[in-house]
């Protein structure tokens, strides 16, 4: 079976360069995510044509043979303009990915998504769809007590810093603030959590985990790592010859645009952040 024509193709030639992509990271020792990028969609046809684009992503996974794993924004399956109906595309593709033996990481969004988020995650993990986890912001100062709670049901988290610009009643403002709380948060899931994700390119908080991981002697498969494509490949690396295991998120799409101005209204560090480290991948190339 060869690769899907452009035709019948919803998520465009773009993925061409996804899959390079991602044949070239898996070639480095490395896992991998696809991130096809959207969110805030405004129409329900939007929304049904975003879960036939992943449902087909899916496919043309399976196709070209690299790693089954896929993250996905709610908004993008139309979470602001029906939950219900969020729940139904969200199941259409979890359930289509766990015979494809893929799995399916729901990406957090900002704090007024958090509970209709976790409730939907929720719901498919007691309808027994396993193939599928959750984001948590360690900025977030409810984000203890969700740990908590997905620790319980037995979930699997993403735990990242967070992205977005919160008020000071919902998320802490100082760096080191969220550091700390990241830290801790990062302890429980190593010592009690199903296979978390350390999502950071943070070398002091990395260096933490692994400290805790040999004196404690947790596995080194029992978590990983994960960073963006093009960011910071040498600690990628770095941590993959050390026997470390390293996930690396692809994105791709027509949406660069658009999610980039969103971040940079949201929070000009983000991008900084982005671009002085995609100059310093130039000056490796």
């Amino acid at each position: 079976m060869g690769e899907p024509s452009a035709e019948v193709n919803p998520i465009g030639l773009a993925v061409e360069e996804a899959i390079e992509a991602s044949r070239l990271v898996q070639s480095d020792g490395l896992h991998l995510t696809l991130d096809y990028l959207g969110e805030s969609v405004r129409t329900s046809e939007e929304a049904d044509a975003a879960t036939r684009a992943y449902v087909r992503l899916l496919e043309v996974i399976v196709i070209a043979g690299i790693e089954r794993n896929i993250s996905l924004k709610l908004t993008q399956l139309g979470l602001d303009l029906d939950e219900a109906q969020c729940l139904t595309h969200l199941r259409t593709i979890v359930s289509a990915a766990a015979p494809r033996e893929c799995f399916v990481r729901i990406d957090m969004e900002n704090s007024p998504y958090v509970d209709p988020t976790l409730t939907i995650f929720e719901t498919l993990w007691r309808e027994g769809l396993r193939n599928v986890g959750v984001v948590i912001q360690a900025a977030l100062r409810r984000s203890e007590q969700d740990v908590e709670a997905i620790i319980a049901e037995g979930g699997r988290i993403r735990l990242c810093k967070g992205a977005y610009k919160e008020p000071e009643s919902v998320a802490f403002q100082d760096k080191a603030e969220v550091d700390e709380a990241y830290e801790r948060l990062m302890l429980r899931l190593l010592r009690s959590g199903t296979y978390p994700a350390l999502a950071t390119h943070d070398v002091r908080i990395i260096k933490r985990a692994i400290e805790v991981a040999t004196a404690e002697g947790i596995g080194r498969d029992t978590f990983e790592f994960q960073m963006l494509y093009g960011v910071r490949r040498d600690l990628q690396e770095e941590l993959c010859a050390a026997g470390w295991r390293v996930r690396v998120y692809v994105p791709f799409g027509g949406q660069w645009y658009p999610y980039f101005m969103r971040r940079l209204a949201e929070r000009p560090a983000n991008v900084s952040f982005l671009l002085r480290n995609l100059w310093r991948e130039r000056g490796k190339a």
